[in-house]
Order: structure tokens, then sequence, then C-alpha cells
């Protein structure tokens, strides 16, 4: 009897450990609405059967399920007509649900099948990212997994989108991506509800996209010499380096991708920055400038051609902005416009409007007549004029303008829509004055800074760590909310050179403004969205996408003492975590002194190096900071 209450004992306990170690764990990200788990899991069957209308806009939703529920688990999927025994059924209300609005949805998974309901199919195609999310890990896999069972907990889910406006904008100008690449960072962008995909077309560095009528901005405007180190100090190109760097989007592949993001249900924003940031357009046409000499100027490289020393708008070193003054310049514009306005079906044309310096305007004598015919009172009276006739030509094509904040500053047409970057000012003045706006303030939104310590990350001018990424909140408290439509975060890729890069620069800050624009803003909390956070890190290894660890790492504040010595603080993003360090040049582990209180180098050391632990396991990278980085933070010469 002994043998078989031990052997009742063992399967009981073999079993509740087994149950334990593979229930999967729930980590939605972006939060939904309304989350009840329930008892119970399902059961992934080997014959997986799909049911959905015919309806055309339920192929990609039905073909994301196909895949992600066949390739890693080996599962048959197949499709079929709507019906009440099938394993997953996508169903299309009859009667509207006016709760969940237009990409809202409601998921019921219970122990025989998966049932997602809704009004839209891109509120189907929603909660099928929330599915897949409840999936196991190795869900992400592109290889088969030898895995014994795929199970699924039993939920209720009612979610629906905080904000219409979810957008990432990605700087395709300073660097080009390929169609393809641009293809990735919309798949990788809707698997967290983001359905704005917004463009930064052309730049300084290159004119990507080509324009039937002016040839010249992709054959000349698109090319430059390739360089590698900090961009803006770079050393200006030489006459014999080659200009072959670089590339554009023939018009048969922006079709291409407005219809590969359409079937995701993305709306592509597409961005001519103009009348500054326009050196690959003077350059290709250089009869659009006010400023002589033009026609030796080239592409830019990422050589300096600001100084930004006075702060904005910046002092030109070379003139990189279209005429005011210049009627040549509306007649490009109104060719541009036009062929843009048809490749995109999206309501609005972004003009850009930002940074535009006026020291090369102040000289022209085109533009003094000009103000002196218009009554423009100061240059950025100037910009104004040049706005509101550039306002006239997208209306002309049916579209709605849209520029940075600075086209407050020249005075505004009722019907433009502003997108603040300075901070929220900008969107607050906009809103007040009644103009629709798009929140992406640098201090929230600005995804291409560094994501922690300068000792370890790309180094650009500034950083956002995600913890103030996810503060951000795009619904000032002073506006009608009617006028804010949303928010997005905005990779700029003077840094960025490749997808893997991207890819590090977006995730996990992606995660933080991708709940702030879709969850309720009372059911954000950061303990819970930094586990969730770690869930996904582990997706992201399964599908080898790349991410910032930089959560990990500490936060350094160094200080200089009245003994003009230095003192070094350590803090970290996130709890759990110890700080282990060393000087002596070794390499820390957890074996090393733990960092309790604020240190006090060694009067002859010469190297900080610090790692971050949880328990026994190292998470964060090794940190080295040499004695000259430490003095220089202190200010100690």
């Amino acid at each position: 009897m002994r043998k078989i209450h031990l052997l009742l004992l063992y399967l009981f306990t073999t079993f509740t450990s087994y149950s334990q170690a593979t229930k999967p764990e729930v980590a939605i990200i972006p939060e939904p609405v309304s989350l009840k788990i329930n008892t119970g899991q399902f059961v992934l069957p080997r014959n997986v059967v799909i049911a959905a209308s015919a309806h055309p806009q339920l192929k990609s939703t039905v073909a994301f399920l196909r895949e992600r529920l066949s390739v890693p688990t080996g599962r048959n999927v197949t499709v079929s007509k709507p019906s009440t025994t099938a394993t997953i059924r996508l169903i299309l209300l009859p009667t509207p649900d006016n709760s969940i609005g237009k990409e809202g949805y409601h998921l019921a998974v219970t122990p025989q099948n998966i049932v997602i309901r809704a009004n839209q199919p891109a509120g189907l195609f929603y909660g099928a990212q929330t599915l897949v999310q409840l999936f196991p890990n190795e869900i992400e896999s592109a290889e088969l997994v030898k895995k014994t069972s795929w199970l699924v907990p039993c939920v209720e889910v009612t979610d629906y989108p905080r904000f219409g406006w979810r957008g990432l904008m990605f700087d395709v100008s300073r660097h080009f991506f390929t169609k393809q690449e641009v293809k990735q960072y919309i798949d990788d962008m809707v698997r967290y509800k983001y359905n704005l995909l917004h463009l930064h077309l052309t730049d300084d560095e290159g004119w990507r996209i080509e324009i039937k009528s002016l040839p010249k901005l992709t054959q000349v405007g698109a090319w430059n010499v390739k360089k590698e180190g900090y961009f803006g100090n770079f050393s200006p190109p030489q006459p014999n380096e080659p200009r072959t760097y670089g590339g554009f989007y023939t018009q048969a592949d922006i079709k291409e991708l407005v219809l590969y993001a359409k079937e995701r249900f993305v709306n592509i924003l597409p961005e001519i920055d103009v009348p500054g940031h326009s050196l690959a357009a003077v350059v290709s046409y250089p009869e659009l400038s006010c400023t002589p000499g033009v026609e030796n100027y080239r592409v830019r490289s990422g050589e300096q051609i600001m100084d930004w020393s006075h702060g904005a708008p910046p002092i030109a070193l070379v003139d990189n902005t279209l005429c005011p003054a210049n009627e040549k310049v509306y007649e490009f514009l109104d060719k541009v416009i036009t062929e843009v306005a048809q490749l995109f079906p999206f309501e609005y044309i972004h003009v850009g409007g930002d940074e535009t310096p006026q020291n090369f305007w102040e000289k022209s004598d085109a533009i003094k007549s000009l103000m002196k015919k218009e009554n423009l009172k100061n240059l950025h009276e100037v910009q104004g004029y040049f706005e509101r006739r550039l306002e006239k030509i997208v209306l002309s094509k049916g579209k709605k303008f849209m520029g940075w904040d600075e086209i407050l500053e020249g005075g505004l047409a009722p019907s433009a829509a502003v997108m603040s970057w300075r901070g929220m000012k900008g969107g607050i003045q906009a809103a007040r004055l009644k103009h629709e706006v798009v929140m992406s303030p640098t201090d929230f939104a600005y995804i291409d800074y560094m994501q922690g310590d300068v000792s370890i990350e790309p180094r650009i001018y500034a950083t956002l760590r995600l913890s103030k990424a996810y503060q951000f909140e795009p619904m000032p408290d002073s506006v009608d909310a009617q006028y804010i439509k949303g928010g997005q975060a905005n990779l700029w890729t003077e840094q960025v050179y490749n997808m893997r890069h991207a890819q590090y620069m977006t995730w996990p800050r992606g995660f933080a403004i991708a709940e702030s624009l879709w969850s309720p803003k009372e059911s954000k909390d950061w303990k819970d969205f930094i586990n969730r956070v770690e869930n996904h890190f582990n997706r992201f290894k399964i599908a080898e996408k790349n991410y910032a660890p930089s959560m990990y790492e500490p936060i350094f504040n160094v200080t200089k003492t009245p003994d003009n010595n230095v003192k070094i603080a350590l803090s970290t993003e996130i709890e759990g975590l110890d700080i282990y360090y060393t000087f002596d040049n070794s390499f820390p582990d957890r074996f090393y002194p733990k960092y309790t209180e604020a240190l006090v180098p060694p009067k002859d050391a010469v190297m900080l190096k610090v790692v971050t632990y949880r328990g026994k396991e190292p998470v964060g990278r090794l940190i080295t900071m040499p004695v000259t980085e430490w003095k220089a933070r202190a200010g100690i010469k």
C-alpha cells in the first residue's frame, strides 16, 4: 500500500510540475482593455481548421494565423467556410457592437475552440495578434519546434484602441532601406497593433521616391558617398569618391508597399521635407535655390552642413533650402505632390517644415523683394508664406496638409494638421487653434536617441530610456480631445545603417509607445509592463529579431566632490537587479564587490567596469568607463 501511495504522490507531483512548467504565461502587449483568465487550457490539435468568410480583407489574417500555427508546430492547418465546429472561428458581427469600434475585437478561448469576433476585418486582424501572443513563446520560431503540446490559457478578451493614429516614423532618407526591409518593418509593427507607417522619403542625404516628371531627383539626388563613423562629423567627400551609396523606390515599389501595408491595415504617410532638409533636391535642380553657386553642391554624405551652436534655427554652412521667392519652386512642388498624391491613398501628405535655416534667406535679394511685396515682417512669415502656398497645392490634389510644429510660427491655414515634435507645447498650441494634432515629442517618442549609457550605446546627442518612453501620454489635460488624433514614435536613421540596428532602436521602446496609444490610460503599470517586456524579449530571441537590453544596465550619476574627486552613484531602471563592479581592470561577476553606495574611485584607478545580475544570472552587458570619462562627466579637467 505504501508503494501505491508513493507512486500516486509521484504521479501527482510530476503532473503538477509539468502543468506549471508548460502553462503559458499571459503577457500581451499592448495591454488589452479587458482580460479575464478562466480555468482550463486549449490544446492545439494535430489538424487545425480556421473558419472565415470569403471577405477579401480577411486574407491577411487567415494567412498570418495559418503560417504561425503551422511552421513552428508542424500542425496541419486548413481554411474552411464559416463553421461552428472549426478550431478557430473568425466572425464579422452581423450587428455592429458599438463598444469596440472599427479596430476592436472580442476573443474567447475555451478548451474546445477559439472564437474572434469583430465589427471590421481590422478587428479580427488585431485579435489574431493577441491570440498568437497567448501561445508559448516558441510560436515565434521560423523552424519546426519539437514540443509535445501547444497550450493556450482559456481567456475572454475585449479590446479596442484608445487612439486611431498609432504610428512609427521610419527615416529611409538618411540611410536607404530596401522595399523588402520596409515590409519587414511593417510586419514587426503590426504585431503590436500599430496602424500608421510614416515614411520620411526626402532629406539632405537622399531623395528616395521616383518622380517621373523630375528624373534627376533619383538619378542624382538618391546617391551619396558611403561613410561610417559619427554622422555629422564625417570628412567631406572627395571628388574621386564614388557616389554609389543609396537608392530609391520606383513608383511600382511604392504601389507594392502601399498594398502590402493596406493588407495589414496600415496606412502609409509620405513625407516630402521642405523647404529645409532639401539639399538632395537642390543638387538635382539648382534653379530651386535662392543662393548662387549651388551648382557646386553635392548630396550630403554626413559631413557637417549646419552649425547648431547657437540653437534653432541652425546656421547653414550650405544652403539646403528651397527658395520661397522662386516661382519655379512651386511648379516643382506641384509636380512632386501630384505624383505623390496619386501613389499614396492616405488622406494626408506630410511636408516637413522643420529646422529651416534662415541665414541664406537673409542675404537674398529675391527674399527681400518677396517680403516687401507680401508685407512679410520676418523670415518666419516668409516660411509661413511658403507653407500656405504649398498647402494650396496639397489641397488641390485632394489631400490634407500636415507638417512639423514649426509650421505654426508663420501663421497657418485652418485645415493644416500639426505633428508636434519639440515637446508637447506645439501640439497643445495647435489643438487650441483647432488644428488636428499628432503627438511625437522628443522627450518621449524619439527612438533614435540612446537607450542607456553612452559608454555602451551607439553615440548620439540625447538619451531616451524605456521608462521615460512608457510615460508618454498623448492627450494633454488642457485641450479638446477631438483634436488629438494620436501619436507616434520617430526613428531617424542618421546613425542607423541596417535593419538589425533599426530593430534594436525600435524595440522595446516601440512596446511602450504602442501601449500608450492602444491601452486605457488607467491600466498602464510599469512593473507589469516590464514583466511582459521580458516575455517578449524571449519571443524576439526565438524569432531571431534584435532588441535593446538597455533596461538591465545601470544609470550613472557622476558628480564632483568638494575635494575635487569624483563620486559615481549607480541605480537601475528596473527592480530586482544587483550591480557588481571593479576598478582593477578585471571583469566583474557576482563574486566581485556588490554596489551598495556611491563609489569614489581609488587614487590611481583608470577603469570602472560594471555588470548587472538577477540572482545568479548576468542580465546586463559589461559596461566599461575609463577615468577620462568619469572626470569629464564630473567637470574635472
